[in-house]
Parts: structure tokens; sequence; C-alpha cells
């Protein structure tokens, strides 16, 4: 669908014949994201009415949201919540339909991908469709401060968190089983970034009554160990023995995490056109951060900041594959300047 027509909907809410058969045009003519989304000749009036239906209820929330937390008009992001937000909003919430429990939707992405705004749009859209949805982070799953303190001791390569092995998976597992059982209340865990001088710390848990669906997010969320014998030729930044037998590490780690991503009902993977892009996101977030007048790191520091979490988990190694294989159910391209691209999934 062209910006024009969207725009006309924006400002006067124009839903005629002519729209509507425009946008069932547009939404035929791309085959693999209308396989994606279930649409058909048979049924795309009914899909692009249902959908119009939506955008014109979410509008109001939506334009305070993007005013509010992305500081850009709503109008300039009405073509990605059409073509993209929207519709799989619809299928999280049919899943859920489907499969008559809560449902836990997983989302893979790394730095500057877009999962933390992607869950909170998705959140907005699955919540005026009825259904109570829970924003979840890998972050929110850290172990305590003083339990980190103890693991650096044990293991002085940790110096940061994030990496496997840093997160109360039993706390996790517990939480996740209890929403799929269907328990009501829920205590959900919190982290609070800024604690301890940044070093981050559990803070007050909220507490959610009847989840239906659980957006999950996470830098390797739904990633998996691989053989390690292919840390031998790995790319840089492993590059020294120490890096490799690192690397090794992270990656045994990882088994202790395949009981969680198996809580999965469905994983989604934001996939950068480049990995590496991921590095001069950070730089940019850093530097608005301190235009602001707050406290932020140096090039060279942000440098050093993201090859570790690529030591820990290189992208080319464990992410690439995984997008290759079946356990990926829908991966959404991520452009050089943040915006979404193709969209595809091994099913269609």
């Amino acid at each position: 669908m062209t910006d024009e027509w969207l725009n006309e909907f924006f400002t006067k809410g124009v839903m005629d014949a002519y729209w509507q058969v425009s946008a069932q045009e547009a939404a035929l003519a791309d085959s693999v994201r209308a396989k994606i989304f279930g649409i058909t000749p048979e049924n795309v009036a009914q899909v692009i009415l249902e959908r119009s239906l939506l955008l014109k209820s979410v509008l109001p929330t939506f334009s305070q949201f993007c005013q509010t937390n992305l500081q850009i008009p709503s109008q300039a992001m009405l073509q990605v919540l059409w073509d993209l937000w929207l519709p799989l909003a619809s299928r999280i919430v049919s899943s859920r339909q489907n499969l008559g429990r809560p449902f836990i939707q997983g989302i893979l992405g790394g730095q500057g991908t877009g999962k933390t705004t992607l869950c909170q749009i998705l959140s907005l859209i699955i919540q005026q469709l009825g259904y109570c949805t829970l924003c979840l982070s890998l972050d929110d799953l850290y172990k305590t401060y003083s339990d980190r303190l103890a693991l650096t001791q044990q293991d002085p390569r940790l110096i940061w968190r994030g990496p496997p092995g840093t997160h109360d998976l039993d706390l996790a597992l517990i939480l996740l089983d209890q929403i799929r059982e269907g328990n009501s209340p829920v205590s959900v865990p919190r982290f609070d970034k800024s604690a301890y001088s940044g070093a981050g710390d559990r803070t007050t848990p909220e507490i959610f009554t009847n989840v239906d669906i659980v957006l999950f997010e996470g830098w390797f969320v739904g990633v998996r160990p691989i053989d390690p014998q292919t840390f031998d030729t790995a790319p840089p930044p492993i590059v020294t023995d120490e890096d490799r037998a690192f690397a090794r590490d992270m990656n045994h780690q990882l088994q202790a995490y395949l009981p969680l991503w198996s809580r999965l009902d469905s994983l989604i993977a934001l996939d950068p056109s480049d990995y590496r892009c991921s590095l001069q996101w950070r730089k940019q977030a850093e530097q608005k951060m301190i235009a602001t007048g707050k406290s932020g790191m140096n090039d060279a520091e942000i440098e050093e900041f993201v090859n570790y979490f690529w030591r820990s988990l290189h992208p080319e190694l464990l992410i690439k594959p995984l997008l290759k294989s079946a356990k990926v159910d829908l991966i959404v391209k991520v452009d050089t300047d943040h915006s979404f691209g193709a969209i595809y999934s091994h099913y269609s």
C-alpha cells in the first residue's frame, strides 16, 4: 500500500470502495508476505476490512506512543504499522486462539534491531484486540547483583551482565510455566540497569493477571549451542586462544537455556543486513544520550563492550545458522537505517 492511501486514511478516515480494492491488490502483490499472513484471493477482502478497522481503533494510542516514546510523527510510521505490525499482531492473536492457552512468542534480535519497540507496539495492538500481553525481556531475568558478584569471582571473564550464565533460569522457567498453565496472578521480575552505578540489580516485580500472550525478547532468545570445533576458525573478534576458550565456554552455557527455549511457542528473528550495524547503532544511541546531558561511553569503550558480546556469542557462528533452520518461524530483515525490510519464513 502506498503512503498516499495511508495518509488519506490517517487524515480523513477514508475507507471507501476504491481504497479497499487498492489495499487488496497491494496485499496480494507480495506473494511471500501474503502467504505468511494467510491472505488469499478468497479472504483478502475480509482481511483488509478487519485490518482497516483495527488501524482505525489503534491510531489514537499509536499516535500517542510515537510522540511520547519514539519522538516522531505517527504518520511516518503508518507504512510499517500497516504492512508489518498490524498483521503480525493479528497472526499472534490467531495463534493464541488456536492454542487454547497462553501463547509465548519469542523475539530474537541484536542491539539496535528494534525488538523492544516491536514488543511495545505489538502489545498496544494486541490489547486493542482484547488480549492481555506481557512484555518480558531476557534482561529482566538477570541474576541479582550479589549473585553476579559471586559469579564474577568464579569466572573473572564475566565482567558484564548479558552472556549466557548471567540469568536466573529457574526463575524464568517458573514464570513461563505458571503463565502457560494459566495461573493468575503472576509475579514478573524486573531489572533496574541503573542500580549500583550501572551494574544493575533486580527491582520490584510487577504483578500481572490473566496473561494471554507473552512477548519474550532478547539478544540470544532461542539461540542454541553449536559444534565446539566451529570456534577453531572463528571470525574476529575471536582471535586468541583465550577468546576461543571463552567462546566455547559460553557456547556450552547455552545448553542450560534449552529448557527455556522449549517453552517458546514461536520464534521471530529480527535480522540486520549486517550484524556489525549493531556497533554503529550503539555509538549513535550513546551520542544521543550524551547530547541530552547524560553520561555515556566513548567510541573506544563502546567497541570494547560490543566486541565482548561478539566474543561470547558471535552472530555469524550462532545466529546465522539458526536463521536457516526450522527453529525460527518468521524472519524480518532490518536495514542499516533501522527500517524493516523483507519478511519471510521457511514455510513461505
